[in-house]
């Protein structure tokens, strides 16, 4: 067992609602507000460690604007986007957990020519991805999918052996301002990026955290599913991951705790 304590930066959790930060934030101690203007942030202690929650509002320019803003206050060491999702994948159910291993903008597409009368193709797309600075490059790159940070991967997959509402699996997360509701549309979209959910913020955030060279995973729990039953919003499931998270986030600061003892 290690005991070394870190003294970096604290960790950062985004959520879009209370629902998805306000368990979190109840189990913190010395918890001071220190909003970004109308946005709330929760700094304060949690075991012995640095904690910030942020709570975004829905979309992909609140989270990522949110995510900048944090990055430059409390140069993290890392930052969490977590929440609720709606299942790409018919053989997820509700309070099922999705780790992000990587991240993708289903917005950011070209269609290709069709001439006027021609109709639309929803199908007929070239996937474009987002741009994030590439630091060993030393240039901005257009990439479709943003990888999960490794260690987080890895504290995440700890915590999901505790884990009891459901199953714990990993995979691609997409991201848009929208809202897919249509079971066609929702199965091009698992066939055309791999994707096993979809929720407003992660991989906007994931562009940030790239490109400030920040560690990121994206950790969703399934809420809903069009494509078993038109299953309704179970708010139910914010808290659930949000204890998802703080388990996941004890099995990370073991791991930092150890590295800080070596």
């Amino acid at each position: 067992m290690c005991f070394a304590k870190n003294q970096q930066g604290p960790i950062v959790v985004q959520g879009a609602m209370s629902v998805e930060t306000q368990h979190i934030i109840d189990q913190m101690t010395e918890v001071r507000e220190e909003p970004f203007g109308p946005f709330r942030c929760a700094r304060g202690v949690l075991e012995g460690h640095g904690l910030v929650v942020c709570e975004t509002q829905w979309g992909m320019a609140n989270a990522s604007a949110l995510a900048a803003l944090a990055i430059a206050r409390y140069h993290p060491q890392a930052i969490i986007s977590q929440g609720t999702a709606g299942a790409h994948d018919a053989s997820l159910s509700v309070y099922d957990i999705v780790l992000g291993a990587r991240t993708a903008n289903s917005s950011a597409w070209q269609t290709y020519y069709r001439a006027a009368g021609a109709g639309v193709d929803y199908r007929g797309l070239k996937q474009l991805g987002v741009f994030a600075w590439d630091k060993d490059r030393k240039e901005f790159l257009q990439e479709v999918y943003h990888e999960g940070s490794p260690t987080l991967l890895a504290a995440a997959r700890r915590a999901a052996a505790r884990y009891e509402h459901g199953r714990v699996v990993e995979g691609t997360i997409t991201t848009c301002d929208s809202w897919n509701c249509e079971a066609d549309r929702i199965a091009f979209l698992h066939e055309f990026y791999g994707s096993l959910a979809e929720e407003m913020e992660g991989d906007a955030v994931a562009q940030v955290c790239q490109s400030f060279d920040v560690p990121f995973l994206d950790v969703r729990i399934i809420s809903n599913s069009i494509l078993l039953n038109q299953d309704p919003w179970d708010l139910g499931t914010g808290p659930v991951c949000q204890e998802f998270v703080l388990a996941l986030l004890r099995e990370y600061w073991l791991d930092v705790s150890c590295i800080g003892a070596l």
